[in-house]
């Protein structure tokens, strides 16, 4: 039941408003005077009486409406913000529990402690949804399978909560990154273009795809104008995406460098940013998080709110009055008496 633009939980209660009429039949306190003109004319009382009456009613008034239980309901609004709509896609495969491979420094695993990649992926992502307030996110973590953890979504809690689940644990043994990365696009299926798209990713290996893979992901990042970012963690000490003058021979043909090149000729904007440690893990977040800004429209769900509380207010406050004006009607009284 809707009544003055709110919705009523007990609308039943409401058919008591009448009553807020009693203070005005109240017992006339009126005396019988052997000439009227003895009585002297006094608008201020008038005044006093009827505001007193009045206030009496508004108490009431309140007190029903209060018990009604009025409420706002659920509903979407339209808001205009800056930021991105951001499937976060993080490789949850055994290796992402070692350390960074640094040049002169041999590969060690830490599995459990704070310098494992995906405990410093955990961080670095945190602070990035912290700074973006008006983006949406989804995650999905892959190893053998992708799994999409949660769809895109403004609350901010949940990704929190998804990002730090995330970390616990140990990872899994397989990557089957091209499953991965059409899950994550196929989070955009269905859902109105609101200006910016990315998928990132956060893995420290790659696989060869298959030729009906890689045209499968072109496809669908170009039809649903996705930009794609890939935070390399990097694994193999000493190891670059692009080749380089001097590079190993072994390093050649490795899945990461293919999977870089058929990136890079999918006709979508595209950036790698190779990790070998927390400062330049970070340095690539804000990296992103300056260029991934544009104007969104997008619906807010705001939640059921409970407007009872401000009636019991008004009702507490006119009725704390209308108290205070009987304990001064009854000095005033006792005071005239002892005179």
């Amino acid at each position: 039941m809707t009544f003055l633009n709110l919705q009523w939980a007990s609308p039943l209660v409401l058919f008591l408003l009448p009553l807020i009429v009693l203070p005005w039949f109240a017992r006339s306190q009126e005396k019988t005077v052997v000439w009227s003109k003895f009585v002297p004319v006094d608008p201020l009382s008038n005044f006093i009486g009827a505001t007193l009456k009045f206030l009496a009613s508004l108490a009431m008034a309140c007190l029903i409406l209060a018990l009604a239980k009025p409420y706002l309901p659920e509903q979407t609004v339209e808001r205009i913000g800056e930021g991105a709509e951001v499937v976060v896609l993080v490789d949850r495969s055994r290796s992402m529990d070692d350390a960074f491979a640094i040049k002169g420094q041999l590969l060690m695993a830490s599995v459990g402690k704070k310098d494992s990649k995906r405990r410093v992926a955990k961080k670095y992502l945190l602070e990035f949804v912290d700074k973006r307030p008006d983006d949406r996110f989804g995650f999905v973590l892959f190893s053998d399978k992708a799994v999409d953890i949660l769809p895109l979504t403004y609350n901010k809690e949940s990704i929190r909560a998804t990002i730090n689940a995330n970390a616990l644990g140990k990872g899994l043994s397989e990557t089957n990154i091209s499953r991965a990365l059409i899950t994550a696009a196929e989070m955009f299926d269905g859902q109105d273009y609101r200006g910016s798209r990315i998928v990132l990713l956060v893995s420290d290996g790659g696989r060869e795809l298959s030729d009906e893979a890689k045209q499968k992901i072109t496809e669908i990042y170009q039809r649903e104008k996705v930009s794609l970012y890939w935070l390399y963690m990097r694994s193999v000490t000493g190891m670059t995406l692009d080749e380089a003058k001097g590079d190993n021979r072994r390093w050649t043909d490795t899945p990461e460098r293919k999977l870089h090149t058929f990136f890079k000729s999918i006709s979508v904007p595209y950036r790698a940013f190779e990790i070998e440690s927390m400062k330049t893990f970070s340095q690539a977040m804000d990296t992103i998080d300056k260029q991934q800004y544009q104007t969104l429209i997008f619906e807010e769900t705001l939640p059921r709110e409970e407007k009872a509380t401000l009636f019991y207010l008004v009702a507490m406050f006119t009725a704390l009055i209308l108290t205070l004006a009987q304990f001064y009607t009854a000095w005033g009284v006792r005071k005239a008496y002892k005179v």
